[in-house]
């Protein structure tokens, strides 16, 4: 999980920052962003894809990551934007905004995906990073428990969704509080439901 951190070094980088994000595909909510910087030759045994992780898992490596990162920066596009600039490019400013957001300037991105980050910092894109990389798994853990939070302060507004449990995805009981509620302040409009008659609804990315 080391080794793109460690080429990085080679190559005269210092201040390497893994990013990833969580919520790309929900109905509703924020896409967040994490950024990152871990100690050289960092490694911890249980850091990995947050997606490979239970809840419980997650909670306590974020406080771990929290304590033995060099610095942790989070990006939030909300609903608003993502439906303005779609959903790509939310993701993008997400990630440019995390990495602002952190307590130091690093001369090196690592990022999950295959696009880069809109900064004139030298970075690589890593195909399922936050499965090979030790710093992007990091932020993936970040990205994803800071976006369950804010899910669950959402859910107090938005009982009727249960955004506590689903977290904004389009499980078959967020699709029927749609069909009986309509939509709230948090939907993605631009994330079109062809049909919430169906469980096997369609959606459309713009």
């Amino acid at each position: 999980m080391n080794y793109f951190e460690e080429r990085a070094r080679q190559r005269g980088f210092r201040l390497i920052a893994g990013i990833d994000e969580a919520g790309r595909g929900p109905l509703a909510g924020p896409v967040v962003a994490a950024a990152v910087v871990l100690p050289d030759r960092y490694s911890h045994p249980e850091i990995n894809d947050s997606k490979k992780l239970t809840s419980r898992s997650r909670e306590r490596l974020f406080e771990v990551i929290r304590a033995d990162a060099l610095a942790v920066g989070i990006g939030v596009m909300d609903a608003w934007a993502i439906d303005e600039l779609n959903i790509l490019r939310a993701t993008l400013l997400a990630m440019r905004e995390a990495v602002a957001d952190l307590q130091v300037v690093p001369d090196c991105l690592l990022v999950d995906g295959n696009q880069s980050v809109p900064l004139e910092i030298p970075q690589e894109t890593i195909v399922k990073g936050d499965g090979r990389s030790v710093s992007i798994a990091a932020a993936s853990i970040v990205a994803k428990v800071s976006r369950d939070r804010i899910m669950e302060i959402y859910h107090r507004q938005f009982p009727y969704y249960n955004f506590f449990k689903n977290k904004g995805y389009g499980t078959a009981e967020h699709r029927r509080a749609i069909r009986e509620h309509g939509f709230c302040k948090i939907h993605r409009r631009s994330f079109h439901i062809k049909d919430t008659t169906q469980d096997n609804y369609e959606l459309i990315f713009q």
